[in-house]
């Protein structure tokens, strides 16, 4: 069971054209580790192990931004009903990820969030 709390901040994605590299630069210059998902996904190690956010070759080309801000939800269908009432749009899910399910939304600025529950 997680220990997040519903709607917080949760987790950031930085784009990384080059895994790799990214990966190379963050333990360097930060001592970052990770959790390797594969070739296209490394997860950041905070503090106790816990992930606080990943790397992911899916960069600005793909969202037209930066980082990838993601909230936690205790309840994310009722998430993606309270963004579509607020105004939000879903662009991407509900849909299955390695740690649960998620979407993505743009809120009427135009900027794109990421909601995440464990199932």
């Amino acid at each position: 069971m997680t220990s997040s709390q519903h709607h917080r901040i949760d987790y950031v994605e930085i784009p990384a054209a080059d895994l790799e590299a990214s990966k190379r630069f963050y333990a360097e210059a930060f001592g970052w580790e990770f959790n390797d998902y594969g070739p296209d996904y490394a997860g950041i190690r905070g503090p106790g192990g816990r992930e606080a956010g990943g790397l992911t070759p899916h960069g600005p080309e793909h969202r037209g931004g930066g980082p990838l801000v993601l909230l936690f939800s205790a309840d994310l269908d009722a998430s993606v009903a309270a963004v579509e009432k607020a105004g939000g749009r879903v662009l991407q899910g509900p849909y299955a990820f390695p740690g649960g399910r998620r979407f993505h939304f743009a809120d009427p600025a135009g900027n794109e969030l990421g909601v995440w529950a464990e199932s």
